[in-house]
């Protein structure tokens, strides 16, 4: 038996023993790497599926079910106007201390039910207080999006930024 042992190394050549030192190669990947990430993603699936009851996660829903939603979000604050929410706008922008310019409004030609106001917001500060005006419109007003931002600067030494926001306050139509 040692007989043979001794002369398989030179029956199967350098080529036999590389497959060969792959192949345990390959065995130990699996054994040492392979099998405690299966047990481990395992054992996380199994966490997952005890807490998604508790949690109270939505189970997937149709189309319908999701403009439903939407347009539930967008009703909630039914009685708060369009110029609720524009106070609430300057509100913001005088305790970010952002200096706010005269503003364009309009709203474009009905196709559904969501009534759009489109708003243009010329807006003066520091890049950090413009950052906080956004934010905090965003957090405070629900029904908010930003469309676009354009920031201007009129020299490279001055602070102070030059920035049109454009806006959308998306409403349902009563």
């Amino acid at each position: 038996m040692r007989e043979k042992l001794a002369r398989l190394p030179h029956q199967l050549g350098p080529l036999g023993l590389g497959s060969l030192a792959l192949i345990a190669a390959a065995a130990m990947f699996h054994f040492v790497v392979l099998q405690p990430l299966q047990a481990r993603n395992d054992l996380l699936k199994e966490r997952v599926s005890r807490q998604a009851p508790r949690t109270g996660a939505a189970q997937p829903q149709s189309t319908a079910d999701n403009v439903v939603t939407v347009y539930e979000f967008l009703m909630k604050d039914e009685q708060t106007t369009t110029t609720d929410w524009l106070a609430k706008l300057h509100g913001i922008g005088a305790a970010t201390g952002v200096q706010l310019k005269s503003a364009s409004y309009r709203t474009p030609p009905l196709e559904g039910r969501i009534v759009r106001y489109e708003i243009v917001l010329p807006v003066a500060g520091s890049y950090p207080q413009i950052r906080e005006f956004l934010r905090r419109s965003l957090a405070e007003i629900p029904v908010l999006s930003v469309d676009q931002v354009t920031l201007k600067r009129a020299s490279r030494n001055d602070g102070a930024l030059q920035a049109e926001l454009r806006m959308t306050l998306h409403m349902v139509k009563s």
